[in-house]
């Protein structure tokens, strides 16, 4: 009975916190028309500034580079939204919710598991329009909607784990300003060490040997491969799988997290 009523209230509590997220965000809509500003920056600019790239031998691209880049750019905007993830964790232990959410029968997991389903959902949002800016600047996906939804689970699986990773550091450093530079530290190299916005053939030997080991380029080789209407489960699979693993991983991680929190207190 036990074991049937832990699950059941743990699904509950993550329900009701995740709920209670998308609640702010509906009353502050302008954080995701913010949170845009960037990427229709890097759509609009890198899309005309770079679009003869795509006639550089060996690039081997078959579309135009605004269709080369949107997979960049959807990978880039999840990542450093999650990057900000824990400031929530910072203003929820400023006004003294986070102890009172700990000294409650809610679960650290189901915390976790709230913070990382509201992020998720606001990675869907900030992509389905990167998607439609895009669409509108003329382009066009051969993958169609099939595409469309690997590259929704790779940008969400992406932000579990670099906002499970912001948690993690906001319950450690308890500091707004430490976690921005860390995350911006951490954040910053990591999609100039991948194929988002130059074909990886382009690029040198030791960039190439790192992004085999980067979860954002994971992310953006499974989009642009599923966008790109004939997929290779052989490369998609596996960084698929990669980026579930490190995701459940790095959600453990930060779920560990409260208990030094607490600690420190």
């Amino acid at each position: 009975m036990t074991a049937a009523v832990l699950p059941g209230r743990f699904v509950r509590h993550s329900g009701y916190l995740t709920v209670r997220s998308v609640r702010a965000l509906i009353r502050q809509p302008w954080y995701v028309a913010v949170t845009l500003v960037q990427p229709i920056v890097w759509l609009l600019l890198f899309g005309q500034l770079f679009k003869s790239v795509v006639h550089i031998p060996g690039f081997a691209a078959s579309g135009s580079y605004l269709e080369f880049i949107t997979p960049g750019v959807i990978m880039m905007t999840s990542l450093f939204s999650a990057g900000w993830a824990g400031t929530v964790y910072i203003e929820d232990m400023n006004r003294g919710v986070m102890d009172r959410l700990l000294a409650s029968p809610v679960s650290r997991g189901a915390m976790m598991v709230a913070t990382l389903a509201y992020q998720s959902i606001v990675t869907v949002i900030q992509s389905l329009a990167v998607f439609a800016i895009a669409y509108a600047c003329g382009a066009r996906f051969g993958g169609g909607v099939s595409g469309v939804v690997v590259t929704l689970v790779a940008a969400s699986l992406l932000t579990v784990v670099f906002a499970a990773l912001s948690n993690a550091v906001a319950l450690l450093v308890r500091q707004q300003d430490a976690l921005i530079g860390i995350s911006q530290f951490l954040s910053l190299p990591l999609p100039f060490l991948s194929s988002a916005l130059i074909a990886a053939v382009l690029s040198p030997p030791w960039v190439r040997h790192v992004a085999n080991y980067n979860p954002v380029d994971w992310a953006v080789v499974v989009s642009r491969q599923a966008l790109s209407g004939a997929p290779d489960v052989g490369v998609v699979a596996p960084r698929l799988a990669a980026l579930a693993g490190l995701a459940v991983v790095m959600g453990w991680v930060a779920t560990r997290a409260f208990g030094a929190y607490q600690r420190s207190v």
